[in-house]
């Protein structure tokens, strides 16, 4: 049976005081709340990030992926208009495509060869009329009112969503200016991918979606950010967080750096190394923008972000695979314009990145261990008042949890609790 309001858990969520300062513990190891969100938030009214346009790019091209954990279809069709279908079939809710991606006229149940055009309209079945005029169909049969459920779809800067709801607003009402005219800074040129990397995370959605609006922990967790002294928080760098709270930039600029002793006076472990690159060539970049921004994460409700990193590109996409079950896609961008030796450093610098990045491998086992730390502790919650209590921008200072807390605003809001 689906969950539609928090009054259906069989213990009602009792948020701590304090808002979204406080996290209940509940909230990343419960089933109910985890089937709840699937109805609320992913089927609910916001977009869900879907593929990449390229991924679609010529007629009768198709891509599989998911909202939440229902399963999904992308299609473009001889009028190249996209569109997003759940990959059920109407008559015995079997899987369509099967594959990853790829490219046919029209889509087939391997089950029952129920055959598909790409908007999704049934367009003919095997024995619809029977064999030798037995059996098959009924007289009023009507191929019409069986077709696979269509999901609103728009694309944006590159980018194809879905959503299930009519109320979602327009894809960049929803992001708002701020978050769109950023999104147009890094994605608004023509795109070419540069490769996908993925890895199963043994964690709760929420906790990475915690993790990316965290610049507290990346210059105290990622040894290579500070030693290397690509992202640090004595850099001239902010929060901005979108006025629903449910998107946010943070924002670094390299060239800024001022040493500030507290990374001594704390004993910062990331701080403490001397280390040099054999391959210094690595870290070695070119000017994009003339903001002087170097790094930047983008994060969006429920499950995308945008990072930019040196002159590293890339997309990632996060999906709910259960309630401790995360898979994580990293989607790597270049831009047509290009020359070869700008997409070379740009592929070279997918090190710092990805499952096994320099930067980021640490974060494929810290959400565990948020995780298993949790665990049988649903009574208790965590404490997030860096930076302050409230849960607005702060353009001086990522010393803040401020993010978080307006991730938390944004999902009590929308699930109810």
């Amino acid at each position: 049976m689906a969950l539609d309001s928090p009054q259906e858990l069989n213990e009602p969520l009792h948020w701590p005081e304090g808002g979204s300062t406080r996290v209940p513990y509940r909230v990343f190891s419960d089933e109910e709340i985890y089937a709840l969100e699937q109805e609320k938030i992913f089927r609910g009214p916001v977009w869900n990030f879907l593929c990449m346009e390229f991924d679609v790019a010529e007629p009768g091209d198709f891509k599989t992926t998911f909202v939440g954990e229902t399963p999904i279809i992308v299609t473009r069709d001889r009028d190249g208009a996209l569109h997003a279908l759940v990959n059920r079939c109407a008559h015995k809710g079997a899987l369509v495509c099967l594959k990853d991606k790829g490219n046919s006229p029209t889509l087939t149940c391997v089950y029952h060869s129920w055959n598909y055009t790409l908007d999704g309209r049934l367009r003919g079945l095997a024995f619809k009329n029977g064999v030798g005029g037995k059996g098959g169909m009924p007289d009023d049969f009507d191929m019409s009112q069986h077709r696979l459920q269509p999901l609103r779809v728009e694309s944006f800067c590159g980018m194809v969503f879905g959503t299930f709801s009519d109320e979602t607003p327009p894809v960049e009402d929803f992001l708002g200016k701020t978050m769109a005219d950023f999104v147009r800074r890094n994605l608004g040129r023509p795109l070419k991918p540069l490769g996908v990397q993925s890895q199963i995370i043994h964690n709760n959605w929420k906790l990475y979606a915690e993790n990316l609006r965290d610049a507290y922990h990346a210059t105290l967790l990622h040894t290579f950010y500070t030693t290397f002294k690509v992202n640090r928080l004595d850099m001239d760098g902010g929060i901005i967080i979108a006025p629903d709270k449910w998107h946010h930039i943070s924002y670094a600029k390299r060239k800024t750096l001022s040493e500030d002793d507290e990374y001594e006076k704390a004993e910062v472990h990331s701080a403490q190394y001397e280390n040099k690159l054999e391959g210094p060539q690595l870290l070695e970049t070119w000017d994009e923008f003339d903001d002087g921004i170097t790094h930047s994460i983008q994060a969006f409700f429920p499950n995308l972000c945008i990072h930019f990193t040196l002159n590293s590109l890339c997309v990632r996409h996060y999906l709910p695979r259960g309630v401790d079950k995360t898979e994580l896609f990293w989607i790597y961008v270049g831009y047509e314009q290009d020359t070869p030796e700008e997409t070379e450093k740009r592929v070279m610098q997918v090190n710092l990145t990805g499952s096994a990045g320099l930067v980021s491998m640490e974060d494929g086992c810290i959400n565990n261990f948020v995780q298993r730390g949790t665990k049988g502790s649903e009574d208790y919650n965590s404490f997030m008042e860096m930076g302050g209590r409230d849960d607005e921008s702060s353009e001086n200072s990522r010393a803040t949890e401020a993010a978080i807390r307006g991730f938390w605003t944004g999902y009590r809001r929308i699930m109810e609790f």
